[in-house]
């Protein structure tokens, strides 16, 4: 799509029709070589900071390139999800889930609304070239990612203009905070791409990186996952150590802490999505009835869950290790 006035009119539309679709925000950025965080990812794979994750290593071409992901690529939209939860569960007496998992999995609930963008994409595209005079356009290619993928979700939403990515490694939106899942849409559509990065907003502050219990962030946006309790419990697969024990603080899936005591946190407002709301079964739970938890009733108790990613056994670990039966 080389008109000029079809892409800014198409880009317009793709963010006004992903924040009627319950995106939180919406930015499109060109698809290039994301040389700088290359450089960054590969300084944190030698320093083995990626714990058990080989993963990350694999396909490092095509993390920093959508190019060589994706044929033909030639925009990235990305797109923001606040999940800030309007009520947080219990916390007396009982362990602790990242917020990020009370609800429905964030990967299905993303990846349904943008495959619905991709599909009134298309539509309007068709709409676009069956104006007369307009050449066909070349075959469109579209394909969503959250997450699971080698895709960096976070330097692509910086790229776009959504956000800086704060010294606790999490993308930071200026009105939204960081409570955030990020999806994208890589596309051989040209579009209008927006500005480029915000400022840096983190100033001074340290306050994630004093509050992080086990030292995991090395530094300013530099975390060694070794020793992250989100690491630790969701995908680490061996023993905790037990010298650890007293700073996991009750987090028995994932760890908030250090966004829950980030300044840019203050502006974040309740999630509208009915999909992340906790149910009324892991809004009762305690610790007695994380103790008898059997695998049937977790099943039961997280179908359809992020939890589900941790298996019944890693969270049975989780829950022994913080109530010292193991």
């Amino acid at each position: 799509m080389s008109n000029p006035g079809h892409q800014r009119f198409l880009s317009e539309w793709i963010k006004t029709r992903a924040l009627e679709l319950g995106f939180s925000a919406c930015g499109i950025s060109k698809a290039e070589h994301l040389e700088k965080d290359d450089d960054r990812l590969r300084n944190w794979l030698l320093n083995g900071y990626q714990g058990g994750m080989s993963y990350m290593e694999r396909n490092l071409e095509k993390r920093t390139d959508p190019r060589l992901l994706v044929d033909g690529a030639k925009s990235v939209i990305t797109v923001l999800l606040n999940y800030y939860p309007a009520e947080l569960l219990p916390e007396e007496n009982n362990y602790k889930i990242a917020r990020y998992a009370y609800g429905r999995d964030y990967h299905d609930v993303i990846k349904d609304k943008l495959n619905e963008l991709v599909e009134d994409l298309r539509l309007k595209v068709e709409d676009l070239h069956s104006e007369p005079g307009t050449r066909n356009p070349e075959p469109g290619i579209y394909r969503v990612f959250t997450d699971s993928a080698p895709v960096l979700d976070k330097a692509w939403a910086e790229r776009a203009g959504l956000g800086w990515i704060g010294k606790n490694t999490c993308l930071i939106h200026p009105k939204l905070g960081s409570f955030l899942f990020v999806g994208e849409i890589i596309t051989n559509l040209e579009l209008e791409y927006d500005a480029g990065r915000v400022n840096d907003l983190c100033g001074g502050c340290t306050r994630c990186l004093d509050a992080c219990p086990t030292g995991a962030l090395v530094g300013p946006r530099v975390l060694d996952a070794r020793k992250c309790i989100s690491y630790l419990t969701i995908e680490y697969k061996g023993e905790l150590p037990e010298s650890e024990k007293e700073k996991f603080h009750d987090w028995i899936f994932g760890c908030d802490i250090c966004q829950e005591v980030c300044p840019w946190n203050r502006f974040a407002k309740p999630t509208q999505i009915e999909e992340f709301r906790p149910s009324e079964e892991l809004k009762s739970m305690d610790k007695e009835k994380w103790h008898a938890l059997d695998k049937e009733q977790f099943q039961k108790l997280f179908k359809g869950s992020a939890v589900k990613r941790t298996k019944f056994e890693g969270l049975r670990r989780n829950i022994d290790f913080l109530a010292g039966e193991k």
